[in-house]
């Protein structure tokens, strides 16, 4: 039990300290609208087309939310020496690395809200499956944390870790179907569509919004659910062998 409310002050203190900041705030809420109001002004498309758009809105609400901060925090706080002190816890590394991501994870849940209600306020989003949006929010943003985990874990600076997130997000862009399906790229670029999570958890929220789907609901599920579980494996290992070990 005590190692459960250790776990709690840590993602506590990380939400205070990072996660409820102005220019985290600003920065995980408005991208992801501006970009989709840009697509629908060069669509042609208004507001009534909303939910086509939609899951691309959500899932960049998500990757934005969850890595904005995240990686920055982590390598901000590996380079100011107070990493080692939570590591000097009475508790397993995986549950403090589970502390360390749960405010990124429950931030980007919480910016998948907003283009949420707009879709409910402009489109009312009458039969959409409420039961696959859930899931598949949670596990994209576990997934996109976990990467950004990853990130941080590979770069010594801050300014290192800015730039190969950013290297990383925005080509997620154009190539996880988040506004243009990945059957609609060009065959050489279409591989490395399926080698990025968020394309499972996309294709998920097209499922549940009635979209074009690129594959079942349960290998989308599954998939997505093994990268979670991947990277964060493969992040636990790189703590241990470059920061620990």
């Amino acid at each position: 039990m005590n190692r459960w409310i250790a776990c709690w002050n840590i993602v506590l203190k990380d939400m205070k300290a990072y996660y409820l900041k102005p220019p985290n705030v600003s920065w995980g809420l408005l991208f992801p609208l501006a970009w989709a109001g840009m697509f629908l002004i060069r669509s042609g498309q208004g507001v009534h087309s909303l939910v086509s758009v939609l899951p691309g809105m959500i899932a960049l609400s998500v990757l934005f939310g969850t890595s904005s901060m995240l990686a920055v925090a982590v390598t901000f706080e590996k380079k100011a020496k107070a990493f080692e002190r939570l590591v000097l816890a009475p508790i397993p590394l995986w549950m403090l690395m589970l502390a360390k991501t749960s405010g990124a994870v429950v931030f980007g849940m919480f910016n998948a809200l907003v283009p949420i209600l707009l879709g409910l306020v402009f489109s009312g989003l009458s039969g959409v499956a409420w039961s696959l949006v859930a899931p598949a929010i949670l596990l994209m943003a576990l997934a996109s944390t976990y990467l950004s985990l990853l990130l941080a874990v590979l770069a010594t600076e801050v300014f290192e870790v800015q730039t190969l997130s950013n290297f990383v997000r925005f080509p997620m862009i154009f190539l996880c179907g988040l506004f243009f399906p990945v059957t609609a790229l060009p065959e050489l670029l279409q591989p490395f569509s399926y080698l990025l999570p968020i394309t499972y958890g996309v294709d998920l929220l097209h499922h549940a919004m009635g979209g074009e789907q690129l594959l079942s609901v349960g290998v989308d599920f599954a998939l997505l659910a093994v990268f979670c579980l991947l990277l964060f494996a493969v992040s636990l290992r790189s703590i241990n062998r470059h920061w620990i070990g």
